[in-house]
Order: C-alpha cells, then structure tokens, then sequence
C-alpha cells in the first residue's frame, strides 16, 4: 500500500518553520528609486506586528555605492528607541525576540556595526557572504576567497566581542550567473568551514535561480548529513523561472525549517541607478530583463506553508494586505500571486454560484446532498 503521511514520507520535514523577511534590505537594494525612511520603518513595523521575529533592517556597506540605505543608522536606532519598544510591547511583542540583522559584505561595514553596537543600536546579527564560484564571489565583494576568509575570521572576532552574532552566507551553491555550473560538495565545506571559524548559523543561497527540486533535496539532505542541527541552516532562494516554491518544498521535505523571502518576490542584485543619477551599485547588472530577479515571495511562501498545515508565527491576511500596499509604494504589479487571489478558502466563493441548483433538484426529485441516481 501506498503510504499517505506526508511526514512519514519525509520524516525531517518540520511541522514548523521561521521565515526571515528580507523586504527592506534585499528587496529594496534592487530598486532603482529611494523608498523613504518613513516607508521603511512602517513597512519594517508592520512585519514584526504580523508575525515576522527575524528581519533585516538594512545594509551597512558604503552609502555612496548603494545611497538606497544612507539611512541605516536611524532605522536601526528607531527599533532599539524605548518609544518604539514600548509600543510593540503594547501590541503583544517582545523586542527581545525579535533578531535585527544589519548587511556587512566588508570589514568595514562589520566595524561599523561593531560601533553601532556599542552605542546600543547596532544590530543583533550581520552577515557576510562567501561564493563558491569565485567570479561571483569577486564581483560581490572586490576580494579573492582566501583573503576573504581571512577576513571573515577577523570579523567573526570582533563581532564576538560585542555580542553580534555573524551568519556566514554561501552562494552560488547550484550555479552562478557568472561562471555557470557548480558542485555541490564545495557549498557543504565552505558551510562547514563557516562554521569552523565561529558563524552562527548559515545562509544557503541561489541567488540566480539555478537551483531545481531534486537537487535542493540532494544538497539539504547532504548538509543535514554533515551538519545535522537544522537551527543552522537557512534557505535563501532567487525566482528566475517562476519554480523557486518547489524548491521550498523540496528543502521543508529534506528538513530544512528556516526560509528567507521579500515581498512581492523584490530583491536582487543592487542597483547602479538610483532616482535620476548612475551610481556605483556592484557593477554591471549580470542579468538582461529585471523582471525574472528576485527571492520567492514571502506571500506566496507563506500562503503555500500555511495550507501544508505547517505552523509559521505570521498573521497571512495581514501579509496579504500589506503585499498590496508594497506594490503602491514601489508603483508596479510585483510577483506574488496570492495578493489578488488570496488564500484557498474552505468555504469557497459561493457568490459565483448560479442560482437554480435547488429548485432544479427538487424538480427532479432528488435530495439536496444526493451525488448519484437511486
């Protein structure tokens, strides 16, 4: 007999998940205009207050090169204010749950949360980013990989000292928009290699959308074989060809309980335009059509979680609805399909019915719950 469990099926898959909202920061690094800080304080708000307890704040990098965040210190020290902590409280949440993470791609950018730190705004998680395939990796950060490992090791020390915790990101783990095909095996030892010099937790990346079902199972299958603790594994999926929810599917089946999304499924490399001037950003775009970047939508994401029966921490009518207001702010339709179609409802949309059904069954004698003939 065929076995219907789905969890007996895959017994690692979890019956909980967390899902980190990136919107603010990797979303945003992608547009071409300023989204004001009033904007991202609201929209950073009102995912904390509907569910959300890992968010990125910001990106610490150099301001002149992504003027998109020139405001990171003030969003920072908003959510560490007492105003701000004592209007959550009164809404049900404990800032002490909630992780910030500030973007620190460079030591200089880890120093200056170090210094925003001891200030008493600075953030409670960084992140800094390895590649696999080393093309990627140099136009991502300017350095070689073995002197950017060197460096990592020195910014894991010092954030240590101050109480910031660094999760180490590996990308490029099924294929990089630069230099093509990867292997595998080399994305589970730069995780164990992350892990050996001190991160906290992992960030597994497709940034370009290379990554299919079967080998998403095959890869968090071999890092949970490796490294078995799934509270050090995060999944970070690109959508470039509308297929990333299978491979949410297939990391949840593999045991994978930690997801990272945007709304709307913004996000992407960070842009070279910003309003009416060219600026620095990374450099050339390595894609040809804007419209096929961007992670999995966290509406999307969470409405295909939810009805898996799989706890998530979120208020969905709530993301939804805020999904809807992104896409005003931002001026375009984005990508999530469940802000305008919504959740699967179990009672279904009875206001399409035709009317007659009733009557039309009485007519012919039969019951109103009867399915077949006598």
């Amino acid at each position: 007999m065929t076995e219907y469990d789905y969890w007996k099926i895959f017994p690692r898959m979890p019956k909980k998940v967390t899902i980190g909202d990136i919107t603010v920061r990797d979303g945003f690094q992608h547009l071409e205009k300023f989204i004001s800080t009033p904007a991202k304080i609201t929209y950073l708000e009102e995912l904390i207050f509907a569910g959300c307890r890992h968010i990125e704040v910001t990106n610490l990098g150099n301001p002149r090169r992504m003027p998109q965040f020139a405001d990171s210190d003030e969003l920072l020290a908003h959510f560490r204010s007492d105003k701000f902590v004592k209007r959550a409280a009164k809404k049900g949440v404990d800032m002490k749950d909630v992780v910030l993470t500030a973007i620190t791609i460079r030591e200089q950018s880890v120093d200056r949360a170090v210094e925003l730190k001891k200030r008493g705004v600075g953030p409670d998680r960084v992140l800094m980013m390895v590649s696999t395939e080393e093309q990627f990796h140099y136009a991502s950060s300017g350095s070689t990989l073995p002197s950017y490992w060197k460096e990592a090791e020195r910014c894991i020390k010092k954030c240590s000292d101050v109480g910031i915790k660094m999760c180490g990101t590996v990308s490029t783990i099924w294929g990089s928009p630069i230099g093509g095909a990867t292997a595998l095996k080399d994305a589970v030892e730069f995780s164990k290699h992350w892990l050996s010099i001190g991160a906290s937790d992992i960030e597994h990346a497709d940034h370009d959308g290379s990554a299919s079902a079967a080998d998403v199972y095959r890869y968090f299958s071999m890092i949970l074989d490796e490294m078995p603790d799934p509270d050090l594994h995060i999944a970070h999926f690109h959508e470039t060809k509308r297929v990333a929810s299978a491979s949410v599917l297939a990391a949840l089946q593999a045991g994978i309980r930690h997801f990272e999304a945007t709304l709307g499924g913004m996000g992407g490399q960070p842009a070279n335009f910003m309003d009416d001037r060219p600026i620095k950003g990374t450099g050339d775009y390595y894609y040809d059509d804007e419209r096929f970047v961007g992670l999995v939508c966290l509406e999307d994401t969470l409405v295909q979680i939810d009805e898996m029966g799989i706890e998530h921490g979120y208020d969905v009518d709530r993301i939804l609805w805020l999904g809807r207001q992104m896409e005003k702010t931002v001026g375009t339709r984005l990508r999530s399909e469940a802000v305008v179609n919504g959740r699967t409802l179990k009672e279904g949309h009875m206001q399409y019915a035709r009317p007659g059904l009733a009557e039309l069954k009485k007519k012919l004698g039969e019951t109103p719950d009867q399915r077949y003939p006598d």
